[in-house]
């Protein structure tokens, strides 16, 4: 045990929290073979660690510490349940924490991994087992992943319930699928974790751009997929995209934590060897056949990437390539990224064009993008008022604190009592 004091069992909680939630929930739900009883004793062991910890130190395997906690209040609901006779042989297997497990999902490497394909049964509707695996398998709140749906949180909390009552009601095994299972539940398990990239590469909500805990969960998560399966185009495809975004981790904000442009980033500062290895990902990737949506995705990444500067973007090349993905991939957020490179590639009142043809669909109601998006092309062609309106906006559905301090600060140059118009239009 260690001695610390609130602060740092509060800081080993949150440690414990991030680096060993899937796992813990995974090693209880083998004991209740219910992900609606797992979650539950696995708050709760979190909720004792809090008081326990304080009171006689942090243990010195904390996850261990969590799953042995969570297990026994598991059996403690099941012994109220009366079938602790039924549960006794689960007992009987060693814990995730440590030790080789004789483990039927092997071929899965990582425990992470495994509830992820899990979670992604095919007995669910696509969009509750993305769901359903960001809120347990990654623990991002409802409330951020109902953002990363463009859906109202109340909606995205109703949606996950049902997924749950689904696998209990339907009597849904908590297994590992056999491998021949697997290539069925891909598409969704890639959703997943390109969400769960996402949500970290840009936080729905909170004080800071980036959510390195998920970024980082989400880049392992990329390489094991890899590993397990890895003449998946899809596959090589989406470990390319997170490698290449990632690769400007480090100087998307500045010093102060200010939201920095693509323009403006030192381009110096990005990962080269990350950029490479992706490179190579898409290159394979091509070559194996047909590009689905992670693999074109990762293509238009890495032409940002090989850029020496800015102004040499191959902005025609990226319209072509956001043509080839709406062809696989028809979405609205696709055709608004097809927009902004197509502003970029012609004019800024070609780009509003396409932008005004999208402001009519529900699905982007509440996607502050749009806006912000509608906002920057009506300041470049310098239709000032107008500007301001998206720019307000914009605000309004932000929940980042950089993305706000971003948006607030354009505002500020546009509704200056002075001259609003030193940004002439491009």
């Amino acid at each position: 045990m260690t001695d610390a004091g609130t602060g740092g069992v509060h800081r080993a909680v949150g440690d414990a929290h991030r680096d060993h939630w899937a796992l813990i929930l995974a090693a209880t739900t083998r004991v209740t073979r219910d992900l609606d009883l797992a979650e539950e004793c696995v708050q709760e062991a979190f909720a004792q660690a809090v008081a326990g910890w304080a009171r006689d130190g942090t243990p010195d395997n904390p996850a261990a510490w969590l799953v042995t906690t969570a297990r026994r209040r598991a059996l403690d609901a099941i012994r109220r349940e009366q079938v602790l006779r039924a549960k006794l042989p689960l007992l009987a297997m060693p814990d995730e924490t440590g030790g080789a497990a004789a483990d039927p999902g092997d071929h899965i490497p990582d425990d992470r991994l495994r509830l992820v394909f899990t979670c992604c049964h095919p007995a669910l509707a696509p969009d509750a087992r993305v769901a359903l695996t960001l809120r347990l398998v990654c623990g991002v709140g409802t409330g951020d992943v109902a953002r990363a749906f463009l859906v109202s949180e109340a909606t995205m909390a109703a949606r996950i319930t049902r997924a749950k009552k689904k696998i209990a009601a339907a009597r849904i095994p908590f297994r590992v699928p056999k491998a021949k299972d697997l290539p069925e539940r891909l598409d969704a398990v890639l959703s997943a974790v390109h969400l769960l990239y996402t949500t970290g590469h840009t936080a729905p909500s909170g004080d800071r751009l980036l959510r390195d805990d998920l970024v980082e969960r989400a880049v392992r998560l990329c390489r094991t997929l890899h590993a397990l399966m890895p003449d998946e185009p899809e596959v090589s495809g989406l470990l390319a995209l997170v490698l290449l975004t990632d690769a400007r981790r480090a100087t998307r904000t500045d010093a102060s934590g200010r939201l920095l442009l693509l323009e403006e980033q030192d381009r110096t500062r990005w990962d080269r060897a990350a950029i490479a290895e992706g490179r190579e990902l898409v290159l394979r990737g091509m070559r194996l056949g047909r590009p689905g949506r992670y693999l074109l995705q990762a293509a238009i990444a890495a032409l940002h990437a090989e850029a020496a500067r800015y102004d040499d973007t191959d902005w025609p090349q990226i319209v072509t390539l956001y043509d080839a993905l709406r062809q696989v991939w028809p979405s609205p957020v696709v055709e608004l990224n097809r927009a902004v490179a197509l502003a970029m590639a012609t004019d800024a009142a070609t780009g509003l064009r396409e932008v005004a043809a999208l402001e009519g669909d529900p699905r982007l109601a509440r996607y502050h993008y749009l806006a912000a998006i509608k906002a920057d092309l009506l300041r470049r062609l310098g239709r000032y008022d107008e500007a301001v309106a998206a720019y307000r906006t914009a605000l309004e559905l932000t929940g980042n604190a950089a993305e706000r301090e971003y948006l607030a600060g354009r505002l500020a140059e546009l509704s200056d009592a002075g001259d609003p118009r030193g940004d002439q239009p491009e």
